[in-house]
């Protein structure tokens, strides 16, 4: 694993030339004001999310959407990365998945540029975000589970069917992932319009300003895996001592798999998914000014928001 994130640091200072041409996508951040909540919950068909405890989050950054197949290519393209060439997908076995051919550019699944990049794995996010703190000077990286979730907590605090705020297993998802797994599957009864990932930024925000944090694609974060939360840091960092596998923590629920706030899963660090993706955060309150790239990033997503909308394919 280290070796993997090291020839990537070396592939990054080659890429330098072509930055300075094209410019790197920065992500449009959302400040995320410290404060204290309390962590945890009854969480079905997840790792424990108990006990219950109180942490404390110093303020920090969370980008406003997840990271896009389009921004991901930018980094392979400019540094030479070979990211994960093989993807989970659905199938009709006894888990409802299987292993095959496919990769963040690839896969079983349609997807635009807008779309959250999926069949990457921890590592692959990890090197992405080392990537673009080398280009920005920015310490750009992963979040910690409980910044994750205590950002997160602000999507419950809205009130209103689920398919108005994330793109989750709803009942158009449920019909195309149970033709692909050959068996009826569960979730909510509502529809949000996308069998599969959709745009970022289709549906609302929560309070924070932050898109799809509880759908879309599930999102890696840096702890590695507890089995629960005895001894876990009070203070927002991430929890990376005493593992109890090597094993990686995603959040939130996913198009093709519900999951609230508290909700936990698991994933090994080279393991690639297409129900997985991420997001980044920074340290520290918000600059003073948002990057031109980011603002560009924002009028491009807008006019991919606009073209999927005249589909038809919006909740609201």
């Amino acid at each position: 694993m280290k070796k993997k994130l090291l020839i990537a640091m070396m592939l990054y200072a080659q890429a330098a030339p072509l930055m300075a041409a094209v410019g790197v996508i920065e992500p449009p951040m959302a400040p995320v004001p410290g404060g204290s909540f309390a962590m945890g919950g009854v969480t079905p068909r997840s790792l424990p999310a108990l006990p219950v405890h109180q942490v404390s989050v110093p303020s920090f950054q969370m980008s406003r959407y997840e990271v896009t197949v389009a921004q991901f290519r930018q980094f392979v393209e400019a540094s030479g990365y070979q990211p994960a060439a093989s993807c989970w997908k659905h199938a009709p076995t006894e888990w409802g998945i299987g292993m095959g051919p496919g990769n963040w550019s690839a896969n079983a699944y349609p997807q635009g540029d807008h779309d959250p990049v999926k069949c990457v794995t921890w590592l692959d996010a990890k090197a992405y975000a080392a990537w673009l703190a080398a280009q920005t000077g920015k310490p750009y990286r992963l979040p910690s589970e409980a910044e994750w979730e205590y950002a997160a907590r602000d999507s419950a605090a809205d009130a209103g069917p689920a398919c108005r705020y994330a793109n989750t297993l709803d009942l158009t998802g449920r019909a195309a992932v149970a033709q692909l797994v050959g068996k009826p599957v569960s979730g909510p009864d509502c529809d949000d319009g996308a069998a599969f990932t959709s745009t970022v930024g289709m549906y609302r925000p929560n309070r924070l300003g932050l898109y799809d944090m509880l759908g879309n694609v599930s999102e890696f974060v840096e702890d590695c895996q507890h089995t629960d939360y005895e001894g876990a840091p009070a203070d927002g960092s991430a929890w990376t001592t005493g593992c109890s596998r090597d094993m990686r923590m995603r959040r939130g629920g996913s198009w093709a798999e519900p999951g609230g706030v508290a909700w936990r899963g698991h994933t090994g660090p080279d393991n690639a998914s297409s129900f997985d993706g991420f997001r980044l955060a920074l340290g520290g309150p918000a600059g003073a000014a948002e990057p031109d790239s980011a603002r560009r990033f924002e009028a491009a997503l807008e006019q991919a928001r606009r073209a999927r909308k005249s589909t038809g394919s919006d909740p609201r």
